[in-house]
């Protein structure tokens, strides 16, 4: 991996490698606990990315590796990427067929256009908007002509972006950045790398969310 030394990611990754056990415990049954409008859109674009096989997916911010595994089951080549190494340890565990590496999708350690897709489901909301252009650019960089990216985040308000500094979770110190920006916003960014917009989806908060879910589907350039 090319060296990155923005403090955001040492930040990101300590705080995740410090919470990495509890977070798997909560959040290791996607797609079970998912709500079926975000099920149906990951699976609308393993059908996109399937055209593009045998380039491989990547999972950006794989975590425990459940949408990593559930991708694998769609049946396309994955693999999954994270900026912490627990994390990505305790994924392996869960998933011994699977393929996860530590790295960072600001700089990716992949050759040019070998990408046959991207998920990032709610892993850009740790970027801060100065550095998101970058992971962007990368992403058009690695992904093969027509490959499609698939991004979920929460929503920020209708007056921009929305911040917020959590310095504790599951009982662990962190120092953890979120960043909550609109579909539009996202949009723009992604358009800014090249990457052609294909859908933006915004549903209402379901169960104990408490903000609006966003996907935006964007692909670059046949």
């Amino acid at each position: 991996m090319r060296p990155v030394t923005a403090d955001f990611l040492d930040a990101t990754r300590a705080s995740y490698d410090a919470i990495a056990a509890a977070y798997t415990d909560r959040f290791s049954d996607w797609p079970a606990d998912s709500h079926p409008l975000d099920r149906s859109l990951v699976t609308a674009f393993a059908e996109l990315a399937r055209a593009h096989a045998p380039a491989p997916v990547a999972d950006l911010g794989s975590g425990p590796g459940s949408v990593t595994a559930h991708l694998h089951g769609l049946g396309l080549p994955v693999f999954g990427v994270d900026i912490s190494p627990r994390m990505a340890a305790l994924a392996r565990r869960a998933h011994p067929g699977l393929r996860f590496h530590v790295g960072s999708m600001t700089s990716l350690d992949l050759p040019d256009g070998t990408l046959g897709g991207i998920v990032a489901l709610y892993s850009i909301i740790h970027v801060p908007t100065g550095h998101l252009a970058a992971a962007f650019a990368e992403f058009h960089r690695v992904l093969v002509p027509g490959g499609h990216v698939l991004l979920s985040f929460q929503s920020g308000g209708p007056d921009g972006e929305e911040h917020l500094h959590l310095a504790e979770r599951f009982g662990h110190e962190i120092s953890l950045d979120y960043y909550w920006r609109t579909p539009d916003a996202v949009a723009a960014l992604l358009a800014e790398a090249d990457l052609q917009l294909q859908a933006r989806v915004l549903r209402e908060p379901a169960g104990e969310e408490v903000r609006p879910r966003a996907f935006v589907l964007a692909r670059r350039r046949p």
